[in-house]
């Protein structure tokens, strides 16, 4: 449904500009956080919305793994307006504001900087290329010291481990993983059902899988640094 500028005092966006619908976006949330508008959107902070951020990409990931395109295309407008929402409370500071413009405008430098072979004259053959460079680029960017350095201890455990063991082998750092009896495994529903019994095995001993993987990722961790200090 197209914002009526009637309701909104914001012009409508030029429909024939591809992108138009985000600049009605950004007026609907201007008009929700202006004086009389919506009192519950005006209430909001970077910390109070924080549940819902988390919470939206859980949904649209549920969406993907579901195939449901629909109820994609939806939870991809509820994740985007968290987005919105949060550039919107940043713009209205009194010192050190930024705006959505800042965001889109910092993202696409990065993604022109960070693409060298399509927006240069760098060669790169093949997606591993790009994936590594990328790599690399981004080390120096945040001058970052160790391969592991930058990513979220929060996340959950198994995308945890999962991030770490990727970042280490792209990097010149040699880590033995900890020793254990994985049988052979031949597809997906293989691994799934090898996790499934891992984890009713932790919970007969009375271990949480979840912390438990986590304090094992934090010994990766560690051990990663030892190396590269060895190095």
């Amino acid at each position: 449904m197209m914002v009526d500028s009637t309701t909104t005092d914001q012009p409508v966006p030029d429909q024939s500009a591809p992108g138009h619908r985000l600049l009605e976006l950004v007026a609907v949330m201007d008009r929700l956080r202006s004086p009389g508008g919506c009192p519950w959107d005006a209430e909001q902070t970077h910390r109070s919305l924080a549940t819902y951020l988390l919470e939206e990409t859980y949904e649209t990931l549920e969406a993907i793994e579901a195939g449901d395109d629909t109820d994609l295309r939806e939870e991809l407008g509820d994740l985007l307006l968290q987005v919105i929402f949060h550039a919107r409370i940043a713009e209205e500071r009194d010192a050190e504001a930024w705006s959505i413009d800042d965001v889109a405008g910092g993202i696409a430098a990065k993604l022109i900087r960070r693409h060298p072979h399509v927006f240069g004259d760098v060669e790169a053959p093949t997606a591993a290329h790009v994936e590594g460079r990328w790599e690399a680029m981004k080390r120096v960017e945040k001058q970052r010291t160790s391969a592991v350095d930058g990513v979220p201890l929060a996340q959950p455990a198994l995308s945890l481990a999962t991030k770490l063991m990727h970042r280490v082998e792209r990097s010149d750092v040699e880590v033995s993983l900890p020793d254990a009896d994985v049988p052979e495994l031949a597809d997906a529903d293989d691994v799934g059902n090898h996790l499934m019994a891992v984890v009713a095995a932790a919970r007969s001993v009375g271990v949480d899988p979840e912390q438990a993987l986590r304090d094992a990722t934090r010994r990766y961790v560690a051990a990663v640094h030892e190396a590269e200090s060895a190095l």
